[in-house]
């Protein structure tokens, strides 16, 4: 059967879909034929109602053909087609994660703290510590914890202050550096971001490979990688990291450290040195036993607290929760949960990243500045360049909003 609707294009560009004026052109054709002729072409006549209720679910299915289409692409992909793409990487969309913290357990000598125990911050957050410890001598002992709430929950220095379930031994936990923030579910900009960095994970013997196996590693926030190739110790980055002769450096915040071991492990070439002060051993399974083992190591980057002061023209017109809303378009900005890129191990982040979130915010809002610092009382920085044993985190409540009227600024 013959008709006169137009089809879509498929050409090497892409499908072209045609306009809907002429599928409703072409729909009216075949019911005037249908029919034999002489049909009222006048939309509102019944065969008029039936022309636009076909043209409507033919623009439709065009629709549908070219957003499959469209997720065959992986700069436009999303959603389940994005995940498929990923695996063909062996990559899969990383999960949400809770803030990790660090607190200072005490009690009596000797006592056990299992895996799992559970302390409360101040504002009702439970947070479970992911290995068991001993107390030894000194009465205290360091403790990871990570947050049961998924999501950038914010830990600052002392809110990690209540035992929660009750351990024999256990008296007292408290936290005296900040907590890393966990992480939302990875966004499409951040998944294809990934992929794109982790092509080289079938690869050996080189630094993307690496980077490639370390960087999926479950509950892995970021990382960074690099060697020195060099006979000589090299300063490297905004801390002038020393980097051993004929090394390769490591640095990655969160995960398990058995699997971030065996991913620099099964990566790395053969004979170089280590960079760190994180250390687990490998035992070579491709042997019975006894099997050889290594010990590899890498960087723990230390948590670095960033600070933002915002500058706004003062307005009546802006809403009550103008503060809030700037917060929150900064901390998406740093996070790149905006599809911009985030602030990373060993990167630096400028004070324009977050200009277009923060304008976005509000059609009243005018800025006058943005500045950035890791000091909340010295906060006049137009960029951040963090090491590369150092990973950059953001409290929401590290981003404050001065306003001033016209006049004051004129």
């Amino acid at each position: 059967m013959q008709t006169n609707v137009p089809p879509i294009r498929f050409t090497d560009q892409g499908p072209v879909l045609p306009a809907e004026s002429a599928i409703l052109a072409g729909v009216r054709a075949d019911i005037n034929a249908a029919f034999g002729g002489g049909v009222n072409p006048g939309l509102t006549t019944p065969q008029g109602q039936i022309a636009q209720s076909l043209t409507t679910i033919i623009r439709d299915a065009n629709g549908d053909i070219l957003e499959v289409a469209n997720q065959v692409d992986p700069d436009v992909a999303s959603g389940r087609w994005q995940d498929a793409i990923g695996r063909i990487y062996f990559l899969n969309r990383i999960a949400a994660s809770g803030t990790v913290v660090t607190a200072t357990c005490i009690g009596l000598v000797g006592a056990v703290i299992p895996a799992g125990s559970v302390a409360q911050d101040v504002n009702g957050y439970l947070y479970a510590s992911t290995a068991a410890a001993v107390i030894p001598a000194s009465g205290q002992v360091e403790v990871p914890f990570q947050c049961q709430t998924k999501g950038p929950v914010a830990c600052p220095i002392g809110a990690l202050a209540t035992i929660y379930t009750a351990v024999q031994g256990w008296d007292r936990v408290s936290n005296t550096t900040a907590g890393t923030p966990g992480q939302n579910v990875e966004t499409r900009a951040q998944f294809e971001a990934r992929r794109r960095l982790s092509v080289a994970i079938n690869a050996v013997n080189s630094v993307q490979a690496v980077y490639a196996a370390v960087l999926p590693v479950s509950n892995v926030l970021d990382a960074f990688v690099i060697d020195n190739p060099t006979g000589a110790t090299v300063n490297y980055g905004a801390t002038d990291y020393p980097l051993l002769p004929h090394s390769l450096f490591v640095s990655a915040i969160g995960g398990d450290a058995s699997a971030i071991a065996q991913a620099i492990w099964s990566k790395k070439a053969p004979g170089c040195d280590y960079n760190g002060d994180t250390s687990w051993i490998v035992h070579d399974t491709s042997y019975n036993a006894p099997q050889p083992k290594y010990t590899v190591t890498w960087v723990t980057p230390a948590p670095v607290q960033c600070c933002f002061t915002v500058t706004i023209q003062a307005n009546d017109q802006l809403p009550a929760s103008i503060t809030s809303l700037i917060q929150q378009a900064i901390l998406a900005a740093f996070n790149g949960e905006d599809g911009g890129v985030k602030a990373r191990i060993g990167s630096t982040t400028y004070a324009g990243r977050y200009y277009a979130g923060v304008a976005a915010t509000d059609p009243n809002v005018n800025i006058y500045s943005i500045a950035l610092g890791t000091d909340p009382m010295d906060v006049n920085q137009s960029a951040l360049a963090f090491g590369i044993d150092q990973y950059p985190t953001l409290d929401p409540s590290n981003v404050s909003m001065l306003q001033f009227s016209q006049d004051m600024r004129s």
